[in-house]
C-alpha cells in the first residue's frame, strides 16, 4: 500500500472536518449542488460514487466462480450473515433505539427516517473498501474476490426487495422507481462498465494489464472517495454542529451491528475451523457497508438534507474506526486458527 493509502483514516477524518467547517460557512453553495439532480438522483454525488466504485468493480474476475465449489463454507457463512441475518439485525436495532430506547431524546418525526437509513446501511454489504480489510488481514485475495464476485450478482436482485420489505415493515413508503434505478445506477452499470474494461485490458495484456490500469486509476477512486466524504459532511454541517448528541445516538446501534456481526461470523469461522486468510475476510464482509450504495440511495430516496441521509453519513463516519479495530482484533488471534 502506497503511504497515501497507509494514512488514508487521516486523509477521511481531515475530509469530514473539511466538509462540516465548508458546510457551515458555505451553506448556499452546498444547497446549490445539492439542488443538481435529476430523477431524485443528486448528479454530483452519482459521479463520485461511479468515481470510486468503477475502478473497483474492473478487479473483480466473475470467472473465479467456478471455484465456489471447492471451498464452500467461507462463502456460505459470508452469503448467510449478508442476506439472512445482517439486513433484519440492523432493522431490529433500528428499532429498538429510535423508536422506544431514544424515543425521548430525538423528533418523534424523523425516527422513520434514521430507522431507513440504518435499514439501508445493513442491507448493502461491501464491495470496494473489503478488499482493503481482506489484504490488512492477509487475507486469501482470490477467496475474497469470490465473495465480492457471488455478492454483487445477489445484489443486482435482492438489494431492492430485501430494502422495500424492511421499510414496508417499519411503514415507511418506498418509491419502488427510484430504490430500482439506485440499483441499476450504482451497481448494474458499474458492474457492466467493469466487466467490459476488464475483458478489453486481458485480450490486450492480460491480468498485468488489468493491475497497470487499475493501479493508474486507484488515485480517482481514492479521489472520489475523499471528495464524497465532504460532499456529504457538508452537506449535513449544520446538522451536526447543531445536535452532535444525535449523531452519537445515530452512531449507537450501527456499532453495536458492527460488532455482534463480526462475532457472529468470526466465532462461525472458527467453529469451521477455516483457515484465518479465510476466516478474517469472511467476517469482515459481512460487517463491512457498501456505504456508496446506502448513501446514494437514501439521498435518493428521502432526500440530501433528510435523516436517512445523515444516518448513512454516520455510517460512514463509524465505517473505518471500527473496521481497523476488527482488522487489529482478526491479526492478534490469528494464532487460534489453523494454518
Amino acid at each position: 500500500m502506497s503511504l497515501f493509502e497507509r494514512w488514508l483514516t487521516l486523509w477521511v477524518a481531515l475530509c469530514i472536518l473539511a466538509g462540516i467547517f465548508l458546510g457551515n460557512i458555505m451553506p448556499g453553495m452546498f444547497g446549490a449542488l445539492a439542488d443538481l439532480e435529476y430523477a431524485s438522483v443528486n448528479l454530483v454525488v452519482a459521479v463520485l460514487i461511479w468515481a470510486m466504485v468503477y475502478p473497483m468493480m474492473i478487479a473483480i474476475d466473475f470467472g473465479s466462480l467456478k471455484d465456489v465449489g471447492r471451498r464452500p463454507k467461507g462463502l456460505i457463512i459470508t452469503l448467510i450473515i449478508n442476506w439472512l441475518i445482517k439486513p433484519f439485525t440492523m432493522a431490529a436495532l433500528a428499532v429498538l433505539f429510535f423508536n422506544h430506547l431514544f424515543a425521548g431524546l430525538i423528533d418523534p418525526a424523523q425516527a422513520p427516517e434514521y430507522i431507513a437509513g440504518l435499514i439501508l446501511l445493513g442491507a448493502a454489504p461491501c464491495t470496494a473498501m473489503v478488499f482493503v480489510w481482506s489484504q490488512l488481514t492477509k487475507g486469501d485475495p482470490n477467496y475474497t474476490l469470490v465473495q465480492v464476485s457471488v455478492n454483487d450478482l445477489i445484489m443486482i436482485v435482492a438489494f431492492a426487495p430485501i430494502v422495500a420489505f424492511l421499510l414496508g415493515v417499519t411503514d415507511i413508503n418506498v418509491p419502488w422507481e427510484t430504490l430500482i434505478l439506485s440499483v441499476v445506477l450504482y451497481i448494474v452499470i458499474p458492474l457492466i462498465a467493469g466487466a467490459l474494461t476488464r475483458r478489453a485490458l486481458i485480450a490486450r495484456g492480460g491480468e498485468a494489464a488489468v493491475s497497470d490500469f487499475t493501479a493508474r486509476i486507484k488515485p480517482v477512486s481514492v479521489l472520489g472517495l475523499l471528495l464524497t466524504v465532504v460532499l456529504l459532511f457538508g452537506f449535513q454541517g449544520q446538522v451536526i454542529i447543531a445536535q452532535p448528541l444525535l449523531i452519537a445516538l445515530i452512531a449507537v446501534p450501527i456499532i453495536l451491528q458492527s460488532y455482534g456481526i463480526f462475532a457472529l461470523g468470526y466465532a462461525w469461522a472458527f467453529a469451521w475451523r477455516l483457515p484465518h486468510k479465510v476466516a478474517a475476510p469472511c467476517a469482515l464482509i459481512g460487517t463491512s457497508n457498501f456505504f456508496e450504495l446506502a448513501v446514494a440511495v437514501a439521498i435518493g430516496l428521502f432526500g440530501l438534507n433528510s435523516g436517512a441521509a445523515l444516518a448513512t453519513v454516520v455510517g460512514v463516519l463509524v465505517e473505518v474506526p471500527v473496521m481497523l479495530s476488527l482488522v487489529a482484533f482478526a491479526n492478534r488471534t490469528r494464532s487460534r486458527f489453523p494454518a
